[in-house]
């Protein structure tokens, strides 16, 4: 053995070794170098878990053992320094490896040049995360912080319309032409058609299209334009609850109240909304207008192809209206086949149907009468006192609007009255005359078995003359209260003062001033006949027909004036009619009713004593919705006896009294004329048995409204209720009841009212009775006796004279004194009338014959007008008291209050 160290027999020799020399170990048995599979091996086991690389640094140790062990076996003799150093090793391995990839990593290039301005995707996923929870966060707050608002007031704003009773409009009241319906009232085509040019996945789209809406944006912020891309709940948000303008705020806005809205309404409630908010042009807001602009008819009368259209105008309503623009019909025919076409695709119209439409061109625009000029002023305004007086609809809500108001007007009968008015007085004012500028006329019509409003003249013009003149309470009614007068006596059985039962052929002192005597006495009380004139005793008939002052108040007194009052209120007059007061007075007509007032209580006696509910009003809805109106029922006011006695009164004041004018319409009537005092109006107040009119023409400054006396105007002496009001209810009351059959009146008077009565002759020291103080026509005829049997009445040839020979006719021509102007008229146009009249045996007013002896001058004729049933030379309406009376000189004028 040779004597060798340890180091030289290690490590044994490889017998593939090429000779080069191994690398000697470091002090702790450890190579100070590692080759290149070894770093790799190493770089492995660091990729791999801890618990590996543990059990890999075992697995190691245990080869290095056994390869030590074989490699000492190899040699002679095996170091033991080598073996203490391996603990320490190992850890100093581990330290050096981290050291190592430190450095590797700090070796890793940078980046360089344009690279460096592209974030990284570490850079990118995070900034999306950031936006991601921005944008969460902001929906969340939006929606908890945009609230669904009230209505805009141009949303909720809508006309009230009014209609006749056919259904054809008269006029809207508000600056909004808007009337909302219910979706059930649009046909279902209609609403399809919408749907087809709008948005044709309604009913299955969420509520908001953020794509639509990103582009509008867009558009908006770069100065594009604007541009909508809404869903049709969006464009119902932006026209119910937002304005107008295109900004991103309100885009904002409408896109969290619109997914409130989803949630909260129905699609129907939301496709309602947006059918009567949208705009259709012509200043037609929601469909139900736009059906009336376009088409004149309501949206549940529209077809397809109308339907088709006017969804077509929601893309452009100003533009695609071809009445306006025939310029762009190719535009909006296109449009419209877009529609029609977008119907048979979605399966809502058949291909047939398609095939067979055919373009419907929209009427030409007409005005939408949201103005009050003429006669609409007056009668929308009438219409909202009635609403609202009768709490239908309180004042506050009306204001509001969107109420569909169905009147009780008939338009032909509108007409009629319009046209009786400028015939009979328009045509006839003359700039030239002062009093011209005075005149006012107003009227009424009442069917009288269903008590509708069926006509109503206001005035020349609502925004000429705002006053109603058929509603208004401030002029006399005169001479046309005098039959509630007689109506009260009859309805409670009145009796005179010294107890005689109040009939037509009651007889009563008609003397001029007659003291009215109450139960205890005098009253103090002594009312002015027309003219100062005495009638002497007269029956209750004569003195109907000549509005006798005296007869009336006396009557009233004795009927109990507020029985008379309260008759008045139960015909129809308003509880609380100025200077309806509860005295003898009353009789005379100083309260000032209105004509439609004055209409109600006629209307009552033509339905036998029946009061019914007085309406202006058929029906009212609003949205849809149908308001309650009153209940309609008739009230006995007062009994037919008692209604039907008045009306027998009431004959001869048409038939041959002052109201003959009103013979031209050409059935039976009946009347009553009447002048207020110092003639600031004359009234005529009359019916048929199916139809209650009156009239009143007024006098007022235009200026001032300060009544003013008619004398002169029309070119007229003297206007009185005989005169234009008569000649007016006459045409008019012919042309309303055109086309149907006169009716004669049913009547069912009191026992012994048709009997005829001569009133007691007094003795009297004066010169004999005087001339009648009837009101003459407007053509100046003044009627001065009553018609016979079988005729009527006749008349005098000049303006303005009154017959009324007193005493005698031709036969003996006799007068009883020297004649006035007014007289010697009479004369002319009384002694052959009167005395022909006589010969045959001509009646008196009330239709009676005298039983007397027919009387010359000596004798004169009768108080009732009667005619000697023998002589046949006397009476003529005028009628005298006794032989003895005196005549007093007539003017042919009407009484102050007749």
């Amino acid at each position: 053995m040779s004597d060798e160290s340890p180091q030289q027999g290690w490590p044994p020799r490889d017998p593939t070794d090429t000779g080069s020399a191994p690398v000697p170990p470091d002090k702790h048995g450890e190579h100070s170098q590692h080759s290149a599979q070894d770093e790799q091996d190493e770089q492995d086991e660091q990729d791999q878990p801890k618990d590996e690389q543990a059990k890999n640094t075992q697995d190691t140790q245990h080869g290095q053992d056994t390869q030590h062990g074989q490699d000492t076996q190899l040699g002679q003799d095996t170091p033991t320094a080598p073996d203490a150093f391996d603990a320490q090793g190992d850890e100093k391995k581990e330290k050096r490896e981290k050291k190592e990839k430190k450095a590797t990593k700090a070796e890793r290039p940078k980046r360089t040049g344009w690279r460096r301005l592209l974030p990284t995707w570490r850079i990118l996923l995070g900034a999306f995360l950031i936006c991601a929870l921005v944008l969460i966060g902001g929906f969340i707050t939006g929606y908890k912080l945009v609230a669904i608002p009230a209505a805009n007031a141009a949303a909720t704003a809508q006309s009230n319309v009014y209609l006749y009773a056919d259904g054809s409009q008269i006029a809207r009241d508000g600056e909004i032409n808007r009337e909302n319906v219910r979706l059930a009232q649009v046909p279902k085509t209609v609403q399809q058609a919408v749907l087809a040019a709008e948005d044709r996945d309604f009913y299955n789209e969420p509520a908001v299209d953020p794509q639509g809406m990103a582009r509008a944006a867009w558009n908006t912020v770069t100065g594009k334009g604007t541009q909508g891309g809404s869903t049709i709940t969006q464009q119902y948000v932006k026209n119910y609850y937002l304005a107008q303008e295109q900004t991103v705020v309100r885009k904002a806005k409408e896109f969290f109240i619109a997914i409130k809205l989803n949630r909260e309404e129905s699609k129907e409630q939301i496709l309602e909304g947006y059918l009567n908010t949208s705009y259709f042009g012509r200043n037609a807001y929601g469909i139900q207008a736009a059906a009336q602009a376009y088409y004149g008819k309501d949206i549940e009368d529209i077809n397809t192809a109308e339907g088709a259209y006017l969804s077509s105008l929601l893309n452009a309503p100003s533009e695609y209206d071809v009445v306006v623009h025939p310029e762009n019909k190719p535009a909006v025919l296109g449009r419209w086949n877009y529609v029609l076409d977008g119907m048979v695709k979605e399966k809502w119209l058949s291909g047939a149907d398609r095939a067979s439409a055919v373009f419907p061109a929209p009427g030409e625009i007409r005005s939408s009468n949201t103005g009050l000029s003429g006669q609409r002023g007056y009668i929308v305004q009438a219409v909202k006192d009635y609403l609202t007086s009768n709490k239908i609809i309180d004042e506050k809500l009306l204001a509001t609007g969107g109420y569909r108001i169905t009147t009780t007007l008939q338009r032909k009968k509108q007409d009629a009255f319009g046209k009786a008015v400028e015939d009979q007085v328009t045509s006839h004012l003359d700039d030239d005359r002062a009093a011209d500028r005075n005149v006012r006329v107003g009227g009424a019509s009442i069917d009288p078995a269903t008590g509708q409003v069926v006509a109503m003249y206001g005035g020349i013009d609502y925004t000429r003359q705002y006053v109603n003149n058929a509603t208004r309470r401030d002029f006399q009614v005169g001479s046309t209260f005098k039959p509630f007068v007689f109506a009260a006596a009859v309805e409670n059985g009145s009796e005179t003062q010294d107890g005689r039962l109040i009939t037509p052929n009651t007889v009563y002192d008609g003397d001029n001033q007659h003291l009215v005597e109450g139960p205890n006495g005098s009253t103090g009380y002594a009312p002015s006949n027309e003219d100062d004139v005495d009638y002497g005793p007269i029956t209750v008939r004569t003195a109907t027909d000549k509005s006798v002052n005296a007869v009336y108040a006396q009557m009233a007194e004795d009927v109990g004036p507020a029985t008379v009052r309260d008759t008045a209120v139960a015909l129809g007059l308003s509880q609380n009619t100025p200077d309806l007061n509860a005295s003898p007075s009353i009789a005379l007509g100083p309260a000032t009713a209105s004509v439609l007032d004055m209409t109600k209580a006629y209307a009552t006696l033509a339905n036998h004593g029946k009061h019914g509910t007085y309406t202006l009003v058929k029906k009212v809805s609003r949205n849809g919705t149908k308001i309650t109106l009153p209940r309609q029922k008739a009230e006995q006011a007062i009994s037919r006896e008692a209604a039907d006695t008045t009306t027998a009164l009431l004959r001869s004041v048409v038939e041959g009294g002052t109201g003959t004018a009103a013979q031209s319409a050409g059935r039976p009537a009946v009347g009553k004329t009447g002048t207020a005092e110092k003639d600031k109006a004359a009234w005529f107040a009359g019916y048929t048995p199916d139809l209650a009119t009156v009239v009143a023409v007024m006098g007022a400054d235009p200026t001032t409204a300060r009544q003013k006396p008619l004398y002169g105007a029309l070119g007229l002496v003297r206007v009185n209720g005989g005169g234009p009001p008569a000649q007016i209810w006459g045409q008019y009351t012919a042309a309303a009841l055109k086309g149907t059959d006169p009716k004669e009146f049913d009547l069912r008077p009191a026992e012994g009212s048709e009997d005829v009565a001569t009133p007691q002759e007094e003795e009297s020291d004066g010169p004999g009775e005087p001339e009648g103080s009837q009101e003459p026509d407007t053509q100046g005829t003044a009627q001065g006796q009553t018609p016979g049997p079988s005729a009527g009445q006749t008349q005098g040839a000049t303006q303005g004279q009154s017959q009324g020979q007193t005493g005698g006719g031709t036969s003996d021509g006799g007068q009883s004194q020297p004649p006035s102007p007014g007289q010697n008229q009479g004369q002319t146009g009384g002694q052959t009338q009167g005395g022909s009249q006589g010969q045959t045996g001509g009646s008196t007013t009330d239709g009676g014959t005298g039983s007397g002896n027919g009387g010359g001058s000596a004798d004169g004729g009768k108080a009732d007008g009667g005619t000697g049933s023998n002589a046949g030379n006397g009476g003529n309406d005028s009628g005298g008291a006794a032989d003895s009376l005196s005549h007093a000189p007539a003017t042919g004028a009407e009484p102050p209050a007749p």
